[in-house]
């Protein structure tokens, strides 16, 4: 390190320290030296929120994301388009595409010949929602459920896409959704990380890159931690041959040392985030056993998600496992489903992603319904786009194919402080452009963040001279219309 970069390092640590009049490596030190949990023991939080948060009231204190990676098709699941019958294997009208920016997958198509849905449809609950015949269980709780017909996004592809859904920018580097949230509402549970990420395994599907649950340039502490879909739910969460609960507490305590000293010469935040992340772990050691052992849910429960809901791995059991977290207090549970990227065999496909999620997804809104949680939980369900209404490759009447499509597609909310039974924006005739009440990805976070108690113009990062925000420098607004 050059040595006049170093001391001018230290001296502008000294500076922060003399200004603002508070030894904020020895506070958050001294939250870390008490070792039981200081929410239990009535002290401050090791994880508190941020001065002045949340903002105003919040109706909900946790979130469950759903994402379905790959992006389910909304024309065989939620936008009900019977009129495309009588459309079967001609052109998308020019009127229609407007000349819209289509994939590589798709450009060179001599047509582009419309398919309309297999699937049959039939109105639900007393709202009489539209659903698939591909999600009956879901269809069961559509009038818990607000369906956003009209959401865009300007990415076309799914890397930029899936960043964009997760971190309000298709630019890698920014902090997931989770993150901001456990940053600025901290943790309401010192024994279990503020925001957790399950990766349930499925067949194939695009790849998952931890940048859709990194902390970007925000402290590494609010990352989201990963748990295993196999095997130990964390890597060496069990302590080694001959390595006792004891000797692990003195190692730590004396990393703790040498890290405070390497704190107090460096000044670098990151050493208090790794001493915080070891602790961490320390104290997950007893707490993810705890979380991970159903033998106490009853079989109503576990019949609720469905029989794979006791097999680690499956969609159903994280469905359960995510119950089970923000019941502990666990700030934001974020569950990623793969293998929703249907570029032909579509029939088949989407049928066995949606036996994989469907019982699941209603079962967990009838699981936290039935505890009162879903009175301060938001459950999200969603992709990164939509599917296009023409076919990608050979249509026939058994089977086609369905490529991106950024320009609509459907998400739904449920929970804390959202309407139920409600449907919000409309599509055309090929549900192909919204043409009412058009609703941005980052408006969809806005509203989130207004849920979770926070004013998302407000909520800002410094961060390479800009102030930093999970909903971007544009315009965006809180969908009111959602709101119960």
């Amino acid at each position: 390190m050059d040595p006049i970069l170093d001391l001018l390092r230290r001296q502008t640590r000294r500076h922060f320290l003399g200004e603002s009049g508070l030894g904020l490596g020895g506070v958050a030190l001294a939250g870390l030296l008490g070792r039981t949990s200081a929410s239990a023991a009535g002290g401050p939080a090791v994880h508190p929120a941020l001065p002045g948060f949340p903002h105003h009231a919040a109706k909900a204190k946790h979130i469950i994301y759903l994402h379905m990676n790959g992006a389910p098709s909304q024309l065989d699941l939620w936008d009900y388009k019977p009129q495309l019958q009588a459309h079967y294997d001609k052109d998308l009208p020019d009127s229609i595409r407007k000349g819209q920016r289509i994939t590589t997958m798709t450009s060179g198509q001599a047509r582009f010949p419309v398919a309309p849905s297999l699937f049959k449809f039939a109105q639900h609950g007393q709202c009489g929602r539209w659903v698939s015949e591909l999600l009956p269980y879901t269809a069961q709780v559509v009038d818990e459920l607000s369906v956003i017909k009209s959401v865009s996004t300007s990415a076309i592809n799914h890397d930029p896409a899936c960043t964009f859904v997760m971190t309000g920018s298709e630019i890698p580097g920014k902090p997931s959704i989770g993150s901001w949230l456990s940053y600025g509402l901290g943790s309401a549970n010192d024994d279990l990380p503020s925001f957790v990420v399950l990766t349930p395994r499925s067949a194939g599907g695009q790849a998952l890159f931890t940048r859709m649950w990194s902390s970007g340039f925000l402290p590494t502490r609010h990352s989201g931690v990963a748990l295993r879909a196999g095997g130990d739910p964390v890597l060496y969460i069990q302590n080694p041959p001959g390595v006792d609960a004891a000797d692990r507490r003195a190692m730590l305590d004396a990393l703790e040392k040498l890290n405070a000293a390497n704190h107090r010469i460096l000044g670098d935040p990151e050493t208090l985030a790794r001493t915080t992340q070891y602790e961490m772990a320390f104290r997950m050691q007893s707490s993810v056993p705890d979380l991970v052992d159903l033998a106490k849910e009853t079989p109503a429960t576990l019949e609720l998600y469905g029989p794979e809901a006791k097999e680690p791995g499956t969609f159903a059991h994280s469905a359960l496992l995510a119950r089970r977290m923000v019941e502990r207090g666990v700030r934001a549970v974020q569950i990623l489903h793969r293998g929703w990227d249907q570029h032909n065999n579509l029939p088949k496909d989407i049928a066995r992603q949606c036996q994989q999620t469907d019982r699941a997804c209603a079962g967990l809104i009838l699981d936290l319904k039935s505890r009162g949680l879903l009175e301060d939980t938001l459950v999200i369900w969603g992709g990164e786009f939509g599917r296009t209404v023409y076919s990608q490759g050979t249509l026939t009447q058994t089977n086609y194919g369905r490529d991106h499509h950024p320009r609509c597609f459907t998400m739904w909310m449920a929970g804390a402080g959202i309407k139920g039974g409600f449907s919000f924006g409309e599509t055309d005739d090929f549900s192909y452009n919204v043409i009412q009440d058009p609703v941005h990805l980052n408006e969809i976070n806005a509203t989130v963040l207004h849920l979770m108690g926070i004013d998302h113009t407000r909520f800002t990062y410094k961060f390479q001279g800009l102030d930093q925000r999970l909903t971007g420098v544009e315009e965006r607004r809180v969908i009111k219309e959602l709101l119960a």
